[in-house]
């Protein structure tokens, strides 16, 4: 067995935190919705259900998605499913702009995915994954579009990161 295969899956670690916020916010709803509806007199069973099912929707829309990587995968699981690509296997990367910059990824055997590129910023294990498995398919010949994409990506994540460095050891 090979070092690579050796390795366990990496995820995004700010992702504990998102989903402790996301929970932290529905159960504040909830509470505030309750205490509200309780001190107007106007709490029923029925409307308390409201509330639980309107808290609950509100934790499945703040909920991030939890990014992880292995050799030659990225996954993004959602409360919605499960989406998986082999990096390793690519054929198109397109990032769209707009208030929060996102990769859609396709590869060959049909699968597609999206993700927050401020995910793989904050995460350089997740991005090594990305970069591994994007080497092997420019070099088998499957990425075709999208190449120049995770290169400026590749350069601002560097970038990020040299500076972090340079700040925590007090060079900035």
């Amino acid at each position: 067995m090979t070092r690579t295969d050796a390795r366990s899956p990496v995820g995004d670690r700010h992702w504990r935190g998102g989903a402790r916020l996301a929970a932290t916010c529905a159960l504040v709803f909830c509470a505030l919705c309750l205490l509200v509806d309780r001190a107007a007199g106007s709490l029923t069973l029925p409307r308390g259900l409201l509330w639980l099912v309107l808290s609950a929707t509100v934790l499945v829309i703040l909920l991030p998605p939890r990014v992880t990587a292995g050799p030659g995968w990225l996954a993004v699981r959602t409360p919605w499913g499960l989406r998986t690509v082999r990096t390793d296997a690519l054929v198109a990367v397109r990032q769209y702009g707009g208030v929060s910059s996102h990769l859609v990824l396709c590869d060959v055997h049909g699968g597609r995915l999206e993700l927050d590129s401020r995910v793989l910023t904050a995460n350089p294990l997740l991005w090594h994954e990305l970069e591994t498995g994007v080497r092997r398919a420019v070099g088998r010949g499957t990425l075709r579009h999208g190449a120049d994409v995770l290169e400026r990506l590749g350069r601002r994540i560097d970038d990020e990161t040299a500076r972090a460095v340079l700040a925590a050891s007090g060079l900035s």
